[in-house]
């Protein structure tokens, strides 16, 4: 995996610490929800977890030898779930989903590569969508199954596929 491009704000001590004025913090807030995803995307992550997230390094700059609170990080958890960037996987809210597509883009993007690949009609497994070899090169190579599934959901809902169960696999058959 190529270096991490950081923004310039990662190297700004203040930016660790949400800041009072409103018009200020806003700007704070979309910074870092920009930060968040992108290191996502470019890690190819879509769990994160709050208890661990602290002394990572997206949180974490040792250089400056600052990191965003524990507050802070679910003040721009929340943020991000308010824009629909996130889903908690527990009540406690320790863990959580991050995309930085939502479902349907996920869902348009692989139902597009399906039939650019004329396999409309077929039955695929959720593992050839995502670990197969046809789809090495996607951005949605190595997807998160949970993030799959509900990206397949939304294509179920417009009536361009079906989820389904065969033989202890799960697959999907597009239309």
């Amino acid at each position: 995996m190529a270096d991490f491009d950081w923004p310039w704000q990662y190297k700004f001590p203040p930016f660790f610490t949400i800041q009072p004025n409103i018009e200020t913090r806003k700007k704070q807030l979309e910074a870092w929800c920009s930060l968040v995803l992108e290191y996502q995307r470019h890690s190819k992550q879509y769990g994160l977890d709050v208890t661990e997230a602290q002394s990572s390094e997206l949180f974490y700059n040792k250089q400056l030898n600052r990191k965003l609170s524990l507050d802070a990080i679910y003040t721009v958890l929340e943020e991000l779930r308010k824009r629909g960037n996130l889903t908690w996987k527990d009540k406690t809210r320790k863990s959580c989903t991050l995309i930085w597509r939502t479902y349907a883009e996920w869902g348009k993007m692989i139902y597009n590569w399906v039939v650019a690949k004329s396999m409309m009609n077929t039955v695929c497994t959720l593992y050839e969508l995502t670990s197969g070899e046809d789809s090495e090169g996607q951005e949605f190579h190595g997807l998160d199954k949970d993030v799959l599934i509900q990206a397949l959901r939304t294509l179920e809902a417009e009536r361009k596929a079906e989820l389904m169960e065969f033989d202890g696999s799960e697959g999907v058959k597009f239309f």
